[in-house]
């Protein structure tokens, strides 16, 4: 059973770190339901979920592989940018990892901070679209994106939509929010890989094994170059706020799941 878990968190990773409805979030809810019907990944759910946003992270340089490349040329600028806006998320996950790893235990968690992602989504219909490009972008301001998005760092804050919609609100373009957000994802996905990478190789008896990682890290690729297409194709057309009525109903759903006397 541990292969069809797998795959399913592996979806879900894929499309909730593109889309704006936290993918740690949904990967907490998708356990929680395997949980209750006698299914577990026993110990290693934070090592599963950061081993699935490995494979967004291939997403990401694959996708933006282009912009990755100006980097080392015209837009080298935005590096410095991104080391700024890698601050917060850095300091806040050293000094909070128990407490992130108890987070991922609970699924009220996220079905409390799901609305909070819904309520910024809807404020992002009201702000007009912006002209600045990354390069254009001022370090305070990528010192705010940085703060947003390690709010992130709690299940059922979006990563994606609270990095996007902060930079609408800095006045950037719709495309360079966007570019700017997941370029911003890689020092933090793959700070946070390497350093469970040298705990796996030691692996412990529990530990998912390494070809259920493999195929989870396949699988969460694949459907994040969709998702990422995807949310690529309805930010452009201003639909961004729609997700939020995902994320409203089900952060309700879930607290009342979780609340509910069993």
């Amino acid at each position: 059973m541990v292969w069809l878990e797998m795959v399913v968190l592996a979806a879900v990773q894929g499309i909730g770190e593109f889309l704006p409805i936290s993918s740690k979030g949904h990967v907490v809810i998708a356990d929680a339901l395997f949980h209750q019907f006698g299914y577990d990944l026993g110990e290693d759910k934070l090592t599963v979920n950061i081993i699935l946003h490995f494979g967004t992270l291939l997403t990401i340089l694959v996708f933006y592989w282009q912009r990755i490349w100006q980097l080392l040329g015209r837009d080298r600028r935005v590096i410095g940018l991104l080391i700024v806006g890698s601050v917060p998320v850095a300091l806040l996950g050293g000094l909070l990892k128990k407490s992130l790893e108890a987070a991922f235990e609970n699924p009220l968690y996220v079905g409390l901070m799901l609305p909070l992602t819904g309520a910024l989504l809807i404020w992002s219909a009201r702000r007009t679209t912006g002209d600045t490009t990354c390069r254009q972008l001022s370090y305070g301001g990528a010192l705010l994106i940085g703060i947003a998005q390690s709010f992130a760092l709690l299940p059922g804050i979006s990563r994606s939509g609270t990095t996007i919609v902060a930079g609408l609100g800095l006045g950037l373009r719709r495309d360079e929010a966007a570019t700017f957000s997941f370029l911003l994802a890689i020092p933090a996905i793959a700070g946070a890989t390497l350093l469970k990478a040298r705990e796996l190789l030691h692996g412990s008896p529990d530990a998912t094994p390494w070809p259920v990682l493999a195929m989870g890290i396949a699988v969460s690729f694949l459907v994040g170059l969709a998702a990422l297409w995807w949310l690529n194709r309805w930010l452009q057309r201003g639909r961004l706020h729609l997700f939020a009525w995902w994320v409203i109903p089900l952060g309700a759903a879930v607290t009342m799941w979780q609340l509910w006397p069993k």
